[in-house]
């Protein structure tokens, strides 16, 4: 299910959006590398409860794209690149992008909410963990249907929610606020009757 045996071309051509999202976030990680274009990109894109504070709230979406350092822009992009397929093929392209960037915004927001106004975070987690949210829903209404998925999920997100306790400068709130909106979400749009819907119009040329 998350082993991607697809070559460039195939890969983007089948999953744009996630191939999209992937593009944006590793041009801006190279672009925050550029002298003075980085420091830009910083002081008016990460995420600072104190000048959200302040109104400027565009910060916790533009915080999604940003990443502090090499490390954090690989596990988060490869994360993308290894869940995200399925989900968008499952979920579709709207849906798929609403869960990822809803998840990341409800993320930021409750960091916002539940850290002090010194606190400043940056990079796509949130929306990373609203992906593992909306794969939590699915398991949720397959669990009798397909429990060998139970038992390929399940052991992802659990392990993700420790690590975040363990690992440090992690930010929780962003971790928990995007699983658990990726999972409301996912309830919503993976119920088996909708997809069994979508993809009757889809079969039957209708957007």
């Amino acid at each position: 299910m998350f082993s991607r045996t697809e070559n460039f071309k195939q890969y983007t051509k089948y999953y744009p959006i996630v191939s999209t999202l992937i593009a944006i976030n590793l041009i801006l990680y190279v672009l925050s590398l550029l002298p003075g274009i980085g420091t830009l990109l910083w002081n008016f894109g990460i995420q600072a409860n104190f000048l959200i504070q302040s109104g400027e709230w565009w910060r916790v979406f533009s915080a999604m794209f940003l990443h502090a350092g090499f490390m954090h822009t690989f596990f988060n992009m490869f994360s993308l690149y290894l869940f995200g397929p399925e989900l968008e093929k499952i979920a579709g392209k709207a849906r798929f992008i609403t869960i990822y960037l809803v998840s990341g915004i409800v993320g930021n927001m409750a960091t916002y909410v539940f850290y002090d106004s010194s606190y400043t975070s940056l990079g796509a987690s949130g929306a990373i963990f609203g992906i593992f949210g909306a794969f939590g829903a699915l398991v949720y209404y397959t669990r009798r249907t397909m429990p060998m998925l139970r038992k390929l999920i399940l052991p992802i997100i659990v392990i993700s929610v420790i690590m975040t306790f363990l690992q440090p400068n992690v930010n929780v709130y962003a971790h928990l606020g995007g699983l658990v909106t990726g999972f409301i979400l996912g309830l919503v749009y993976l119920h088996p009757k909708r997809i069994l819907s979508w993809r009757k119009q889809k079969m039957a040329g209708r957007p």
